[in-house]
């Protein structure tokens, strides 16, 4: 089994939290591991993977203002989980966006991820520079990033 998910998981139903994720690089990755554990209806609402700039914008309905730093930055990020926790209804709203790779640019080099957490009186985001131009593997670490720092938020809550 996959341990930080299981943990997350449980983090979530102690702290009785709901969340809703929006995947770019993860490409579905988060979602898929948060639904393997049974029982994830008690925790988890649902999201979207938004992988272009014009589907960030009409399916989370992000403006130029929030993209004006591109697809890939923070700004990016947590506007997307912000929207996705507006949008869905839940508690926590969760995002990944980066390069995956192969390819990238020098300012945005392959394995370059941002991560968000938006919760009503939070907001928390990682710059990630994985060390691999690895698109699977990127994926799997942007995944990881994810779960790492979903976990973190949670711990940092009073108890249920």
């Amino acid at each position: 089994m996959d341990e930080i998910v299981e943990l997350v998981a449980k983090l979530l139903q102690q702290k009785r939290k709901r969340i809703a994720v929006v995947e770019a690089t993860g490409c579905g990755l988060v979602m898929h591991r948060l639904a393997t554990i049974p029982g994830a209806s008690r925790y988890l609402d649902g999201g979207v993977v938004a992988y272009s700039y014009p589907a960030k914008q009409k399916m989370l309905g992000l403006s130029d203002t929030d993209l004006a730093q591109g697809s890939v930055s923070h700004e990016a990020a947590q506007a997307m989980a912000r929207r996705i926790r507006q949008l869905v209804g839940t508690d926590i709203g969760l995002a990944d966006t980066g390069m995956a790779g192969p390819t990238g640019t020098p300012e945005k080099p392959p394995g370059l991820v941002f991560i968000a957490l938006s919760a009503p009186a939070t907001e928390l985001w990682e710059r990630h520079q994985f060390p691999s131009n690895d698109r699977v593997a990127n994926q799997r670490r942007t995944a990881d990033a994810a779960f790492d720092l979903l976990k973190r938020y949670l711990e940092s809550l009073p108890g249920a």
